[in-house]
């Protein structure tokens, strides 16, 4: 129904099944969101090489029942770059290029660590792959503010704009408006 409103959108589904993507895709989805990247369906790979549609991988340990008991890493960004480099050539190894990373704020990271991200999202470029970041109205934001999700948004517009300065080439959003002022401006500032 979208596509047939609106025919020049580009459409991205959320899910970590196979099946589902599988089927949105050939109802007109450009690209999948894949939160568990790949890791709680064995077949999503698949799908996704099959179609060769582009995949936002992101990075999560466990699932969200009990991923928030699996922050300890070794070094926070050297973990997350390795792990994720071996998804990325398993990927590239099947056939898919297209593919799109999310160092997975709030995904089995603490608060610091959201943070911590932010101020080295840099370093993940390394991947070789554009960053995308999701972060709008996360409670990382509102926890840290004491605030309601619905009063989060100066603190998103915030967080989006460091995400920007530091190396993020797409955004995840809640708010249009705002992001795109705040990509207006990092884009000036970066110049």
């Amino acid at each position: 129904i979208i596509l047939k409103e609106f025919p020049d959108v580009l459409l991205s589904v959320d899910t970590f099944r196979s099946n589902i993507a599988r089927e949105t895709i050939v109802l007109g989805a450009s690209m999948i969101n894949d939160i568990s990247g790949g890791d709680m369906d064995a077949e999503m790979y698949d799908v996704v090489v099959n179609k060769q549609v582009p995949y936002i991988l992101m990075h999560m340990r466990g699932n969200p029942q009990n991923m928030s008991n699996l922050d300890n890493y070794n070094h926070l960004i050297i973990d997350i770059i390795s792990e994720l480099e071996v998804k990325v050539n398993d990927l590239k190894k099947r056939g898919l290029n297209d593919i799109i990373i999310d160092p997975g704020l709030g995904f089995a990271k603490n608060l610091l660590q959201n943070y911590e991200i932010i101020n080295k999202l840099e370093s993940l470029k390394c991947i070789g792959h554009p960053l995308l970041i999701g972060a709008s109205r996360k409670s990382m934001i509102y926890k840290l503010l004491r605030c309601e999700p619905k009063s989060a948004l100066n603190g998103t517009t915030v967080v989006n704009t460091a995400c920007l300065l530091n190396g993020a080439s797409i955004l995840r959003v809640h708010d249009v408006k705002e992001a795109i002022e705040a990509i207006k401006i990092t884009t000036l500032l970066k110049k």
